[in-house]
């Protein structure tokens, strides 16, 4: 399909953000399905970006069929925000929509990469007096360079080349021949050794 010259050809995406309300942290409601998990580290430079700068995004959440507002995105800071007031984003979107969005919204941040150059520089531009904020930042890219220098250490090993062997397998009336037969074989270069095995006699 062509267009006329000029024409704008990007995709039209639909805006499904409803509105922005002021809610209490407790009036909203966890998703059942929330698959993320917060550790005390997180939540130690979560409460010190808190501290030090104050409420700077909104928690993402949908209204139900019954009237709830129900969390996508923000369940740590329902957690630390108690019966105070929150900034919402509230979607136009069903179940399966918000389903869909709870899996995918953490994942593709995590995609992103780092440049790192321009890492080290905010690094050192940026104060804080949190330990748990500089931990937070001192780890930027670490995971993520970590497991790119594992992948390059695997490419750079070569794997082993199989090949052939020959075997022959000579089947002794008793220990002492097998030894002598044992011993002319090493004399003439060849790599062997013995096995011993039991099978069962026939009654």
């Amino acid at each position: 399909m062509s267009y006329p010259s000029g024409m704008n050809t990007q995709p039209h995406y639909q805006s499904r953000i409803r509105e922005h309300r002021k809610v209490r942290a407790s009036d909203l409601f966890a998703h059942p399905l929330n698959p993320r998990v917060h550790p005390d580290a997180q939540k130690s430079a979560l409460t010190a970006i808190l501290q030090e700068i104050g409420f700077a995004r909104s928690l993402l959440a949908y209204e139900t069929p019954e009237g709830k507002l129900q969390l996508i995105d923000g369940h740590l800071r329902k957690e630390l925000f108690h019966d105070q007031e929150v900034m919402v984003e509230i979607l136009d979107v069903n179940e399966q929509e918000a389903k869909a969005l709870l899996l995918s919204l953490d994942p593709l941040a995590s995609l992103a990469q780092f440049d790192s150059p321009t890492l080290d520089t905010l690094r050192k531009v940026t104060q804080t007096q949190s330990e748990a904020l500089q931990n937070l930042w001192d780890s930027i890219d670490s995971t993520s360079q970590k497991t790119k220098q594992e992948l390059q250490q695997a490419a750079q090993k070569k794997e082993p080349i199989l090949k052939e062997q020959f075997l022959v397998l000579v089947e002794c009336e008793s220990e002492a021949q097998q030894l002598n037969l044992l011993n002319s074989l090493k004399k003439q270069q060849f790599q062997c050794k013995a096995l011993l095995s039991y099978t069962r006699e026939k009654s």
